[in-house]
């Protein structure tokens, strides 16, 4: 067990959260808006999710001549993070909605159109309507793509009928209204892919989740998780939160988990029968809903432009963020390899900040500062109970790896109390961070 504790975590990642700012003031919005006495170094940002939206506010802050484009394609941005809320229905879909216009205060100049294309020789991106944007330097930061085709009979054709709800918004929306149009006594598959992918224990909350909303207003209804791995994140904490809330292990359960191991990896789909077939038998399953989420790679644009390698993912020195394949290019969040870190919106704002340092830093000739980064990820589980795990990392060498006893989960067997408390931590750090992306 860790001897992290929630007090050492919290004053721990409040330092990696602005890591290496000491040798910059952040500046007020007011003061980012004065005009640059000579002609502005071009920094163009690419994604407004968790790390886009942060690096452009950062490189903004911590450096007020620097002229910033954020392009985004939509003008709302739904939260992957709190999604699952919507299918249980302690959250709207409106709860996970929001837009840019706070960045404006700033000075970023918002572009709402697709990226098509990327220069590295020649330092331009490309837009969907014509537009060419120069840079000195680039942030990719593209979220994931779905691998279409790897599972027989899944595609985009499908999705309305068969969604994943692995980009909040419109699928978010279907996937609660199948689970609102099913009867009690229904099936619920949901498919894990196999890792890595956006926010690790996500699968496991939407299971909870949807769990919470059936044993309130279905409770004949199971739910199959059928995992194409063989041990999840928090395991251990989700499934004692499934034996006090849903009967986990029970003849009675409300949730059933099949590993890889017993058949659990699914590998096709009847999507007119709502039927997979999963395991080396390929056995076939029926379910009134199911929730399949594909197999992911970096964001299209990144895999397009050359900046993945072969996983299809984006390798980046791990310092500064660099493109490894191209020169004053830098990516973040979910498409990027970094070390330990997994992909998840708190770990993408760490690096947002680390990049803009890193930016601002070669920009006005400095060396960068050490840099430290942080994530911590909750997941609620059920009414009053929710469990959580935390990290601070470091360079090691070249790689970000965990600090000793500065990592762990939210412990076994804690009281209710603290169970209750961790939920509300959970909505104050939501409240926290999209305050932080959109204002």
């Amino acid at each position: 067990m860790s001897n992290v504790t929630r007090r050492n975590f919290m004053i721990a990642a409040g330092v990696a959260g602005v890591t290496g700012v000491v040798s910059y003031r952040l500046l007020t919005a007011k003061e980012s808006q004065k005009a640059p006495a000579s002609p502005p170094k071009k920094v163009v940002v690419l994604g407004g999710g968790a790390g886009g939206a942060i690096a452009a506010k950062y490189l903004r802050r911590l450096d007020p001549t620097i002229e910033v484009t954020l392009i985004e394609q939509n003008k709302n941005y739904y939260t992957c993070f709190m999604s699952n809320e919507v299918l249980s229905a302690e959250k709207s879909i409106d709860d996970i909605k929001f837009g840019y216009d706070g960045l404006s205060q700033y000075g970023i100049k918002m572009v709402y159109d697709r990226a098509t294309g990327i220069d590295p020789v020649n330092k331009k991106v490309s837009l969907q309507d014509g537009t060419t944007l120069y840079y000195d330097r680039l942030v990719v930061s593209p979220g994931i793509a779905f691998k279409w085709g790897t599972i027989e009979g899944y595609d985009e054709s499908v999705i309305d009928k068969i969604p994943h709800a692995w980009k909040a918004g419109s699928q978010t929306v279907i996937l609660r209204q199948q689970l609102e149009a099913m009867n009690d006594g229904g099936t619920v598959i949901i498919a894990v892919p196999p890792k890595p992918f956006r926010c690790p224990p996500g699968p496991y909350e939407r299971a909870s989740q949807i769990a919470h909303y059936l044993k309130h207003h279905k409770p004949k209804s199971k739910i199959l998780i059928f995992d194409s791995n063989q041990a999840f994140s928090k395991q251990a904490l989700f499934t004692q939160g499934w034996e006090k809330l849903y009967g986990f292990g029970t003849d009675n359960s409300m949730i059933e988990w099949i590993p890889l191991e017993d058949g659990g990896n699914v590998v096709g789909l009847d999507a007119a029968n709502k039927t997979i077939r999963a395991g080396e038998f390929e056995d076939e399953h029926t379910a009134d809903v199911i929730n399949l989420i594909p197999p992911q790679t970096a964001g299209k644009i990144a895999i397009d432009s050359g900046l993945a390698n072969d996983s299809g993912w984006c390798p980046v020195n791990q310092k500064t963020f660099e493109s490894s394949l191209h020169q004053d290019i830098h990516l973040i969040g979910d498409a990027c390899i970094a070390g330990k870190m997994p992909k998840s919106a708190h770990a993408a704002n760490s690096q947002a900040k680390v990049c803009a340092i890193a930016i601002v830093s070669a920009l006005q000739g400095k060396e960068m500062p050490t840099p430290s980064y942080g994530n911590t990820c909750y997941s609620i589980v059920g009414k009053d109970f929710a469990v959580s795990v935390a990290a601070v990392y470091h360079l090691d060498g070249d790689t970000i790896k965990p600090v000793k006893g500065a990592a762990g989960p939210s412990p076994l067997d804690a009281s209710a109390k603290d169970r209750k408390r961790e939920v509300a931590y959970a909505q104050s750090w939501f409240k926290n961070i999209t305050q932080e992306m959109f204002n």
